[in-house]
């Protein structure tokens, strides 16, 4: 893929595509790319690599998953595509788990039934079209292009929640619920591998606040209550966080439909150019909680953070976000040129936060909604 598409990575059927509720299409005011590491810059360079032709990654189904209860939406078997490594990438794995939202009624889960978020028998081969994190473009992925990569299909509505063999190197990745199911199952992850492999996880606009929203409500409790009782998601959260909190991004935690009938709102949260400055002022302050909320991190070396103010969804997944000419940049650096620096050790304390909308002049809006 040529640098400057918004074509998605994977390319899926037109069928594949449907789009869930409105409920499920997850947003932020500052898109938030947090890097969660587990084990205790300039220019693009000229093109030098030839780019690899777009290639179809089968789907595979796990046998006897459905013994084990670990099904889709349907009683459907889970799946994932694999796409094998080559050369100093043969030993190293990157599994990303899928987003999509969540279902929190009976309702909304049958009728995920009836497309790929809800059951495999929906699925299809991808293709991996050579941009992001999972493409296999040297000069636009230059850290992960020939690892193994794995992206797992997400069927189960919960963010992989209702009820590995060591490698030299493995790195968890998934963008927004699939986000979320990266922080959730990160520690158990890393416990599947020997204290020898450097195993770090990646979590692209998976953090959700618990804010009120412009009505002074928190109206997203319900949707999150519904999901952690109707999946038994209880069973895997930590169970610290559970005795001190209640199971609780612009378009959807604080404008959610219920809060926000008028249409200025409705303009202004599908796209932030349509904001008057007192809206603005409402999103620099969501931004602003949710920065504070990550300076209990502040003091772990190990851990690291990408934090733009583009109004931009899963940007790990796009080659014109990842790393290309027109990327959000941070201290010179591209979220790739980020990430790959922190997962490899390159620098320490890659920790970095944007200004306040809209002073970052690499917001393009030519990036992905």
């Amino acid at each position: 893929m040529a640098l400057g598409t918004t074509e998605p990575l994977l390319l899926q059927p037109p069928e594949q595509r449907r789009r869930p509720p409105d409920w499920l299409a997850w947003g932020l005011p500052a898109a938030v790319l947090t890097l969660l590491l587990l084990s205790a810059s300039g220019p693009l360079r000229p093109p030098l690599f030839r780019v690899p032709p777009p290639e179809t990654v089968p789907l595979t189904l796990l046998a006897g998953a459905q013994e084990k209860g670990a099904v889709c939406l349907d009683g459907t078997p889970p799946g994932y595509h694999l796409q094998r490594g080559s050369g100093d990438g043969s030993n190293r794995w990157l599994i990303h788990l899928e987003g999509g939202g969540w279902c929190s009624t009976i309702k909304d889960c049958s009728n995920r039934r009836m497309y790929a978020l809800g059951s495999s028998n929906f699925m299809k081969p991808m293709r991996f079209a050579g941009a992001g994190i999972l493409g296999s473009d040297q000069l636009q992925n230059p850290d992960f292009y020939n690892w193994n990569k794995v992206f797992v299909r997400y069927c189960d509505g919960a963010s992989f929640s209702g009820d590995a063999e060591g490698r030299a190197q493995a790195l968890l990745t998934g963008c927004s619920a699939g986000g979320l199911a990266t922080i959730l199952h990160c520690d158990d992850f890393s416990a599947r591998f020997s204290r020898d492999v450097s195993v770090k996880c990646l979590a692209d606009a998976g953090f959700f606040l618990d804010v009120k929203d412009i009505s002074g409500k928190r109206s997203f409790w319900s949707v999150y209550d519904g999901v952690v009782h109707l999946q038994n998601v209880r069973e895997v959260l930590p169970k610290d966080c559970l005795a001190n909190k209640e199971p609780t991004e612009i378009r959807n935690v604080l404008v959610p439909v219920s809060s926000a009938p008028d249409k200025p709102w409705s303009s202004c949260k599908d796209n932030i150019r349509n904001c008057n400055s007192t809206q603005i002022k409402v999103l620099d302050a969501f931004r602003n909680t949710m920065v504070g909320a990550f300076k209990v991190v502040e003091d772990k070396e190990d851990w690291g953070l990408f934090i733009d103010s583009c109004f931009t969804h899963c940007q790990s997944l796009y080659g014109i976000s990842w790393n290309s000419e027109i990327s959000p940049r941070l201290g010179n650096k591209s979220i790739a040129e980020a990430a790959g620096d922190w997962y490899h050790g390159r620098s320490q304390g890659e920790k970095e936060i944007d200004c306040e909308y809209p002073c970052n002049p690499t917001c393009s809006g030519q990036l992905p909604p």
